[in-house]
């Protein structure tokens, strides 16, 4: 009796994306185990960190093959025994090597989606929102009125870090590295969209005029970290989150030493161990409703068929995107 196959994508040796990853034929998942779901796969985004992966640069190596996807959502086909709290239709949350047709993850921490929220853009909540929200949250508690600075303004975390941080009060600076996407940051509500460059700290300060500016938020390395952190207050915290740049974070002696600006790290996967469970799924919940409303929006530029992941790849490689590469199922396009 042959097995049931299906696709999924998969790598079996570090490289260029588009080049080592591929489709491959898979067994097909039939049917859930204890505490488990069989999930129909929608929709999932290419994520800077999915090309970061599969090229070995990024912070873990899974072994080899692997399969690609860190994140996306699913509607649940079937209940193992012991799932109660979801029901066959529901929309989850999936994620660890989700570019497939289908897969099994255990139901444990899933939750039913809301249903009026567009399919795609809660296929991109599980990384780019809670970072922008964990930026926020932990590295420095700010008040109401002051300002935050950002580079790489106009990515997908950039554009969640913008709306939240107007929910909270505070007044933004969206960094970017062209003028074109200016009027799309203000309409999201930035307050000051300026084009980075070796000038920046003259220019943010002329522009604040005294406000209060703690916190900066990295995402590219190299001497952009550099010039984040000289935008500062003294005792003020410039945190990495992607190295977009290709180079290691910098920082002069002058801003760490003279002037106490402190350089901190951030990934989300150490943001959900640090926090209690409940305490992320209150994250989530609030996440999704501002995705179902509208007031949170990821653009998307392309999707594309999982038949075609080395040309998604490619497309999601590209510098100057105006929104996300998504890989989308028939029923999730």
């Amino acid at each position: 009796m042959v097995s049931p196959r299906m696709k999924a994508v998969q790598f079996s040796e570090f490289g260029v994306p588009h080049e080592v990853a591929g489709i491959v034929d898979v067994p097909d998942p039939q049917a859930p185990g204890r505490g488990e779901v069989l999930v129909d796969v929608l929709c999932s985004p290419i994520n800077p960190a999915d090309l970061l992966l599969i090229s070995g640069q990024y912070g873990v190596r899974p072994p080899l093959p692997a399969r690609g996807g860190l994140e996306g959502v699913g509607r649940v086909r079937a209940l193992g025994p012991d799932v109660a709290h979801l029901a066959v239709g529901d929309r989850v949350l999936i994620g660890g090597g989700c570019w497939a047709e289908r897969l099994v993850a255990p139901a444990h921490g899933m939750a039913p989606l809301p249903k009026d929220a567009p399919t795609d853009q809660l296929a991109m909540l599980t990384v780019n929102p809670p970072t922008a929200w964990g930026l926020l949250h932990d590295p420095v508690e700010l008040a109401a009125g002051e300002w935050v600075i950002q580079n790489a303004a106009n990515s997908g975390v950039g554009t969640a870090l913008i709306v939240l941080a107007r929910r909270m009060g505070l007044k933004s600076i969206a960094v970017v590295r062209r003028d074109d996407v200016a009027a799309e940051l203000r309409a999201l509500g930035a307050d000051l969209v300026l084009v980075d460059g070796p000038d920046l700290a003259e220019r943010v300060r002329a522009a604040l005029a005294g406000g209060r500016l703690r916190l900066g938020v990295d995402a590219v390395g190299g001497e952009a970290t550099m010039r984040i952190a000289a935008c500062l207050d003294p005792g003020g915290v410039a945190v990495n989150y992607g190295l977009l740049s290709g180079q290691p974070c910098q920082i002069s002696g002058r801003e760490l030493v003279f002037r106490g600006v402190r350089l901190e790290g951030f990934w989300v996967a150490q943001w959900f161990k640090r926090h209690p469970p409940a305490d992320v799924q209150k994250v989530f919940g609030e996440l999704a409703g501002l995705l179902a409303d509208g007031t949170l929006r990821v653009p998307v530029e392309a999707r594309y068929p999982l038949a075609r992941v080395r040309d998604a790849l490619q497309h999601a490689a590209r510098e100057a995107r105006g929104g996300k590469v998504l890989l989308v199922s028939e029923a999730g396009a």
